[in-house]
């Protein structure tokens, strides 16, 4: 199963198993989606289901993941069991969490999960339907998982891959982020030491879908020739990293390492250095 799924095909789309994810984001997020939403979809939250933040960002970044039982109530409360076909959107083209969403079922376990292409804007423009208010549904069974099994890096490892050059550390931010310009998000403007940048918003065509992937393939093979095979893929906080490790899934590569803490940890981490291009 392809990891992108267009409007039209969703709306063609009649498999009793199937469900909807609304995971949009931004300033009371919960009320937006109770005004309009795809018909069907339930609401799934990046700060509460999504990640389990921390008192100190410094130790494991802004968004670290939630404890995989937790995530597993977050998904029998859902109604999502282990034979059903996630779809998930947001309005960012997948950058804002419902890449990361994506990463969570896949690594839970999940085997039909995809992501909304061109998300809320394309279903507003293909005649989708929209509801309004809650959604009515049943909780499905507690799944029950011992450990993500998609590979996770942590900061001591990029440290350790970087110094003896056996990963491509890949930070998906945008450029001006990465140079060290300025910084809107975190404390400290600039990049891990060695890492390269491919921003994430490169995955996408004019109109905010995302590119073919075979041109998504022939793409990231000349960006990372005489490169380390191996990937680790990072951002600001571990969710819009999740969208190249989408694109490179769609594009037919191995799906890649994910740094969760990603700039986030690294910056605040005391003795860390940072790099510049400015």
């Amino acid at each position: 199963m392809s990891p992108i799924i267009s409007s039209s095909e969703l709306r063609n789309l009649s498999a009793e198993n199937l469900i909807l994810l609304d995971a949009r984001v931004g300033k009371d997020v919960h009320q937006t989606y109770l005004e309009k939403h795809i018909k069907g979809a339930r609401f799934i939250d990046l700060d509460k289901d999504l990640a389990e933040i921390g008192e100190d960002a410094a130790f494991g970044g802004r968004h670290p993941l939630p404890d995989i039982t937790k995530f597993a109530e977050t998904l029998s409360n859902l109604g999502v069991s282990e034979d059903a076909h996630v779809v998930i959107y947001d309005d960012k083209n997948g950058a804002n969490a419902a890449a990361r969403a994506w990463w969570m079922l896949k690594s839970f376990g999940l085997q039909n999960v995809q992501v909304l292409d061109g998300g809320f804007q394309a279903a507003e423009k293909n005649g989708l339907e929209f509801s309004s208010g809650e959604e009515t549904f049943e909780k499905s069974s507690v799944i029950k998982k011992e450990d993500w099994l998609l590979p996770v890096k942590a900061l001591e490892t990029i440290e350790n891959e970087l110094l003896s050059h056996s990963s491509t550390v890949v930070d998906v931010r945008d450029a001006y982020r990465y140079n060290g310009e300025s910084e809107p998000i975190d404390l400290v403007a600039g990049h891990i030491p060695g890492a390269i940048n491919i921003p994430f918003s490169e995955n996408l065509d004019e109109n905010g879908n995302f590119l073919k992937s075979e041109i998504l393939k022939q793409k990231y093979t000349e960006l990372l020739k005489d490169k380390p095979q191996h990937l680790i893929i990072h951002c600001g906080s571990g969710v819009t990293a999740c969208h190249t490790i989408l694109a490179l899934n769609y594009a037919g590569f191995p799906i890649p390492d994910l740094y969760v803490g990603s700039w986030s940890e690294w910056s605040r981490r005391e003795g860390k250095e940072i790099a510049r291009e400015v």
